[in-house]
């Protein structure tokens, strides 16, 4: 087995502790004005988690990539996501922070964006072997999440029943896969894209739903996919079917016909749990070709810049 299908499988555990973190110093306040910057897959989260805490009520808060902050911007804090605590982008942009209070969730409490950091949260449970993030950056959002007030262990028990489902995408009948979300799922999307390009250097795509019809749907055909993450816009779905493209979302959970829509009666999927699958998903489609999901080519576990 691979270390990342092993991570894979450990997140429903993984959140379930994070969730215990959730009283962390150095978490935002209610009606702080917050910024969360990451890189990569940490990016993504933080894109989720800006908005979910905007929904909330929480407070204004934005996510940047970390080389694109704002530094002219005046925020109550900086939360940063580094699993590696090493990563350039990051470690700079705490050392240029100032006065403005940070905050880093990071797996590996010894490096250098921990010790620079005004509070720093330690998930090392949820550190990985695997260059590719799964469990690390999921545990990271779930932390949050459980911050905001929500409850985490039915979203774990939903990943408990995406590391055994069936999956809706088989490597032999789809040659591209578009991945949709709205807001905080639009994150997800994004991150969903990218582990099939990362692990399995495949075709994968990723747009706010609501604006999938205003271009990106002229690649839809057969042997395409298009998986939508959270709420699907009204007639999305009899849309992308009409150009000959699968159409998966979890509220057809229950089984699927390969490349077909879900079907079934359950309540869907928590968008979490969902993207548990599109991991899996990115795994098959490597380990189809051959290659080893734990070390793509190209790809480190930390960009450190000379």
């Amino acid at each position: 087995m691979t270390h990342v299908k092993a991570e894979i499988a450990s997140q429903p555990d993984c959140w379930r502790l994070a969730a215990k973190l959730a009283d962390s110093r150095g978490l935002p306040a209610r009606g702080e004005r917050v910024a969360v910057v990451g890189c990569g897959t940490s990016w993504f989260m933080a894109m989720a988690y800006a908005s979910l805490r905007e929904r909330a009520g929480e407070g204004e808060t934005d996510a940047f990539q970390a080389s694109e902050f704002p530094h002219g911007r005046r925020y109550d804090r900086i939360v940063a996501i580094t699993r590696s605590g090493t990563t350039t982008e990051i470690v700079e942009l705490l050392d240029a922070a100032g006065g403005t209070p940070t905050t880093v969730l990071t797996a590996d409490s010894a490096q250098p964006a921990a010790a620079r950091a005004t509070d720093a949260i330690v998930l090392d449970f949820a550190d990985e072997e695997s260059v590719v993030q799964t469990r690390f950056a999921t545990s990271a959002l779930a932390l949050l999440r459980a911050h905001l007030g929500e409850e985490i262990d039915p979203v774990a028990a939903d990943a408990e029943v995406a590391v055994r489902l069936p999956l809706p995408v088989h490597p032999a009948l789809a040659e591209q896969i578009t991945f949709l979300g709205r807001g905080w799922t639009v994150g997800l999307a994004h991150e969903a894209a990218l582990k099939c390009r990362e692990a399995a250097s495949y075709w994968a795509e990723a747009y706010p739903a609501m604006d999938y019809r205003h271009g990106p749907i002229s690649i839809a055909g057969p042997r395409r996919v298009v998986w939508a993450f959270g709420d699907v816009p009204v007639g999305l779905a009899d849309d992308v079917e009409a150009t000959g493209a699968s159409f998966v979302h979890s509220r057809y959970h229950g089984g699927y016909a390969a490349l077909g829509r879900w079907c079934g009666g359950r309540a869907p999927l928590d968008p979490m749990a969902d993207l548990v699958l599109a991991q899996r998903v990115a795994v098959l489609l490597a380990t189809s070709q051959g290659l080893d999901p734990d070390s793509p080519r190209h790809l480190t576990r930390s960009v450190v810049l000379g």
